[in-house]
This record gives structure tokens, sequence and C-alpha cells, in this order.
């Protein structure tokens, strides 16, 4: 039923991808400058229509695809000791078995919760296998990690402490006495976890900065758009927001976090060159080699380099080689153009 399941969305996704083809193919040739678009038939493009050079997309079609971000997904009163717990031990590099990195080394507060490297340096400064995705708006995800191996963010807080390449402890026991002797630490547990007779436990450690990164959803000028505030977005993001959704890329990346909600094959339609056999390494399906979690588009212009080896350096040639790799289209600079300032739109109000 999995793989029954999984080839129904491929052939979906592509076919959505590939309609409206013909009339894509006469605007490029009609040398449009903002491409791809507006030579062919403007109306009724699956609700998308387009009058007197401007861009509107119905309701529903936006409700079909995406949604706004919720106010929070924790109660930040309720839970204030622990999420303040959370983020010192987000920041802390004591985790680490030479005091040198910490979350936030890989996932900094104060750059859209990434690091802008292609792969993060670990404790001796080996370089991981994969790029470190951000974790803004990341409790929002099906799952944790580019092979979705962790189920929520209270799980994965705790697997790079113990990873030998990132921060190199050697044990959770190791980890626990190391906090034990911070009497800091002692009071911040004992407040975050009331009536727990031992509170500096591994599993609190992950609860503890779980709650916190459940306090960082970043809202943007698309959310007030989704609100329906029309002059949220300017004619190009809109224009850029309509071809978004007209080549098929919000078959993938929808929902409220705009991706984070599903796996897909990287190379879908084209091969792209990777050794990384993704979610294959947790599930063992022939079916899901290559397979990556499919990244949230939420703040991304400020979140390169892209894909889970980090190998593309701009968002320009992210949203080309998307067009390649997971639909088989060629697309020209109107249409990378228009899908950047789209994007852009994206990127939050206010940096947490």
């Amino acid at each position: 039923m999995k793989v029954f399941l999984f080839l129904a969305l491929i052939v979906s996704s592509y076919s959505f991808a590939q309609s409206g083809h013909n009339h894509e193919g006469e605007a490029q040739k009609k040398g449009d400058q903002h491409g791809d678009m507006h030579g062919g038939d403007h109306h009724g493009m699956g609700g998308m229509m387009m009058h007197g050079g401007h861009h509107k997309l119905d309701k529903a079609t936006l409700k079909h695809f995406f949604e706004p971000l919720p106010a929070s997904i924790i109660d930040e009163k309720k839970h204030a000791a622990l999420i303040a717990l959370g983020k010192k031990l987000y920041l802390d590099p004591r985790l680490s078995i030479n005091d040198t990195i910490s979350c936030n080394s890989c996932h900094q507060l104060t750059n859209f919760g990434v690091d802008s490297q292609p792969t993060s340096p670990g404790h001796d400064g080996t370089r991981g296998g994969r790029n470190s995705p951000t974790t803004f708006n990341a409790a929002l995800h099906i799952a944790q990690f580019w092979d979705g191996r962790a189920k929520d963010v209270e799980e994965q807080a705790l697997g790079p402490i113990l990873n030998p390449i990132e921060m190199g402890m050697p044990s959770e026991e190791a980890v626990v006495n190391k906090l034990k002797k911070i009497d800091e630490y002692k009071t911040l547990f004992a407040e975050a976890f009331k009536g727990e007779k031992d509170p500096i436990q591994y599993k609190n450690i992950g609860k503890a900065i779980g709650a916190f990164e459940r306090t960082l959803l970043t809202p943007s000028r698309f959310d007030d758009y989704l609100k329906g505030d029309e002059k949220a977005l300017n004619d190009a993001e809109k224009r850029g927001l309509q071809k978004f959704i007209h080549m098929g890329c919000a078959n993938c990346h929808n929902g409220v976090a705009i991706g984070g909600n599903s796996y897909k094959k990287i190379g879908l339609v084209e091969p792209y060159e990777t050794k990384d056999l993704g979610r294959y390494e947790v599930t063992g399906l022939e079916t899901d080699k290559k397979v990556f979690k499919v990244p949230s588009l939420r703040n991304i212009a400020k979140t390169g380099p892209y894909f889970h080896d980090g190998s593309v350096a701009t968002l320009e040639q992210a949203i080309e080689e998307m067009a390649e790799h997971q639909l088989g289209r060629e697309v020209g600079p109107g249409f990378v153009e228009d899908v950047k300032a789209f994007l852009g739109s994206l990127t939050s109000k206010a940096s947490k």
C-alpha cells in the first residue's frame, strides 16, 4: 500500500506540473520579460486568474495548498520555566565533549536557525555529511532530520549531543553527570520539572530544548496575505506565487510550513547525483533510496546553501535545479526572478 501511495503521489505531482506546458512554451517563444506564464491562456489555470497584467489567486486555491502559521503551538506562560531551561541548554556549549559546540553553533538564533555552511563542523572540526537545516518552524514538520529518523523536536534535540562527529558526548550518563555539577542547572531543572525527585535526566534535556524550539515560529508577509491582506505581497511576489503553484512546486511545498510535511525522492524526474541514500538508511525500503524530507521554504531566502548536501549556493540555482530534477522542466530567468520574489515573502517579519 505504501508503494502504491508513493507512486500515486509521483504521478499526481508530475501530471500537475505538466499542465499548461504548451502555454508556457509559447510564452517563452514570445519573449515575455516575466517569463513562462504571460503568453499562454490567461484563464482557468487551477483557480488562478490574470486580468490586465495583475495576478490573483482565489481563496479556495490558496486554502488548498497553504495555511498561515498559528499564533503559538505551545502555552508559553504555562511552560515558561521549561522554555527558559530549553533556551539555556540550546545555547550552552557545555553539552559538548570539549565545551565548544552548542545547538546554536549549527542552528544560530541570530541567523534564521542555520550556520550558512554547506555542512557543519563538529567538536573537533570534522564536518557532518548533511546540511544543518533551520530549527525555525521545525516543530511543525512531519518528523526531524533530512531522513525523518526523529519523530519530533524533543527527540531530535538529543541526537547531536551523543553524535561522535557533532557534540561528541560519550553517553547519556556523562551528559547528566556534567549538568548535575552545575548549580544553575540544579535550580532550573527543579523549576521546570516540579514534582520529579531527580529532574536532571537525559530525556528531560530533550523535552526542554524541544519546548524552546516550539516557540521559534516566524510569521511572514505571506501569512498576512493568506489572512486576507492583498497588499501584503507586491505584484512580482504575487506573480511568483502563481507560477510556483502552476508549475507544481506547491504539490510538495505546501501546508503551514510550506514543506516539511512529506518525503520525496531527489531526482524524481531527472537524476540527481548523490551518494546519500537518504531515508533508505532508516527504513531499508528500496523505494526510499535518495528520498528526503521535503524542506520547509519559510525563511528560505536566508537559509542557504541548499539541499541535503549543501551543494547549491544560491536560491536562483536551487529554483532552477528543483524545476529540472523534480519536474523535468527548464525554466527561464523570468520564472526564477518571480519565484525568488515570492520566496522572499516567506522571510520572518522579525527574526528571533
